[in-house]
């Protein structure tokens, strides 16, 4: 328990700490942000509008330690302004659109590159020198080690425009709308796999490689020869003694995966034109929308530190040693 509060409090110092720097970056930059938002929301909002929402985000003459209360106030809130890209609509409501899409994408991505990876890790270091150790690692990170737009840009040539196996964008067939129906369902499906498929190709042979490494390391325990000398079956062996603890180090780089789940999709989301975060922050970028800028690097800042402590509290319960720290 102690080492789980310890956890807590440091990433509770790391979120205040992101929320911040979010809230000074923009006023570090050279000019001036907020003449760029407001000469943007000229003749789009009322003067009234564009006053509320200088005090909100405290991009006024206030001095500083006023505006960053204000800022934190309105963070807090759930008040995160007025995005200018998809103006009139704030930017809660823009990141809940995308969020759903860079979850469903990202989610089952690193799920199923994390478990896969980690399977064919187990197997090839239980049976060294067989033909899932030999040939596998180098094979996947050989394609791993591909520019990661150009693989995917080649799967979408290939497989979606010349022999139009797959969709070509987006995340559903034009003319739908989102509903829980099985026409619907099949047309995410069928637009999720050649953007899922290319992250998990390109992932999946770092996972391998590091699993056996460390499974090879394992194999060599007291523990394990000890399980082996009593006759236990070979399965348990590798799965329950082996494995277990070899999952440890795989455990802490699947939280941060976990966590950049919401930022790491960029480039596959801009190449498959997939309507989730990474590619409204593109968006947002281009456009030079502030708000909605600082509202994507705080969630992404927030999810990898939730992540880690849900890695920190799974550690606990894998690893006996850590409740006694």
């Amino acid at each position: 328990m102690r080492f789980i509060l310890r956890r807590l409090g440091f990433y509770l110092i790391a979120a205040w700490a992101s929320l911040t720097l979010n809230f000074l970056l923009p006023r570090m930059m050279p000019g001036d942000p907020a003449s760029v938002i407001f000469a943007r929301a000229q003749g789009r909002m009322r003067p009234e509008a564009i006053e509320a929402m200088k005090q909100a985000y405290g991009l006024s003459d206030d001095p500083l330690p006023v505006q960053y209360w204000n800022y934190v106030k309105s963070v807090f809130s759930g008040n995160l302004g007025t995005s200018f890209v998809y103006f009139p609509a704030p930017v809660t409501d823009v990141i809940k659109t995308g969020l759903a899409w860079t979850l469903l994408l990202g989610l089952t991505a690193v799920i199923l590159s994390f478990v896969i990876g980690c399977v064919l890790g187990i197997v090839g270091a239980w049976k060294r020198g067989g033909m899932v150790d030999s040939v596998l690692p180098p094979l996947l990170i050989f394609v791993g080690s591909f520019p990661y737009f150009w693989l995917a840009a080649v799967a979408l040539f290939f497989l979606g425009f010349k022999w139009d196996v797959f969709p070509l964008r987006h995340a559903y067939a034009e003319g739908l709308s989102p509903a829980w129906d099985w026409e619907f369902i099949r047309s995410v499906g069928s637009h999720l796999i050649l953007p899922a498929a290319t992250i998990i190709v390109v992932s999946i042979g770092g996972w391998v490689l590091g699993m056996r490494n460390t499974m090879i390391g394992v194999l060599a325990e007291d523990y394990v020869t000890m399980a082996e000398a009593k006759g236990l079956s070979q399965r348990r062996v590798m799965f329950a003694y082996a494995a277990r603890n070899a999952l440890l180090p795989n455990i802490t780089a699947f939280g941060m995966a976990l966590g950049f789940v919401l930022s790491g999709a960029l480039i596959t989301e801009v190449v498959f034109s997939y309507p989730g975060l990474g590619y409204q922050l593109l968006n947002a970028v281009r456009g030079l929308d502030y708000p909605l800028m600082q509202g994507l690097f705080l969630m992404i800042t927030l999810a990898v530190l939730t992540a880690n402590f849900l890695v920190d509290i799974l550690y606990v319960r894998m690893d006996p040693r850590v409740r006694s720290r």
